[in-house]
């Protein structure tokens, strides 16, 4: 089934940080545009904002508990300050992400950028690298459906 058929009459939940929005906001359009181009109706998309990346997973989990959506898009930035920081809050997520996928049933779709400078930073939210945000939701459409409860 294509990416497109399975998007249609789906809903979607995006989770995102507010903590470097410059670089948050890029990913979260482009996921947007993406999910759009491919029939999600605005009615069937849901943004949901939080402070920082460590907070994503609660909202991720909140989202996959109510049981409307198809999948869950999670995106934050953290950019490398003097201390390890960074790198700490950057693995709680992402195996905070991981659990609530794997425990709910629900595809949770990792877009939380840990990069060393705002160079990088740039370069994956629609610099040179591309935009992790319009990745991420092409796997969120490939991924719609798989976990679905029985």
């Amino acid at each position: 089934m294509s990416e497109s058929a399975q998007a249609k009459g789906a809903c979607f939940c995006v989770v995102a940080s507010r903590f470097n929005a410059v670089y948050v906001d890029r990913m979260v359009h482009a996921a947007l545009e993406v999910l759009r181009r491919h029939g999600v109706s605005d009615a069937d998309l849901e943004v949901r904002r939080v402070p920082g990346a460590f907070e994503l997973p609660l909202a991720a989990q909140e989202a996959a508990r109510s049981g409307r959506f198809a999948a869950i898009l999670a995106f934050g930035c953290l950019i490398r300050g003097e201390t390890d920081h960074y790198r700490l809050v950057a693995d709680a997520a992402t195996r905070g992400l991981m659990r609530v996928g794997l425990e709910q049933r629900v595809p949770v779709l990792h877009g939380l950028l840990a990069v060393h400078d705002a160079a990088q930073a740039e370069a994956r939210t629609g610099g040179a690298i591309g935009n992790r945000g319009a990745e991420v939701a092409l796997a969120a459409l490939s991924m719609a459906g798989v976990g679905a409860r029985s």
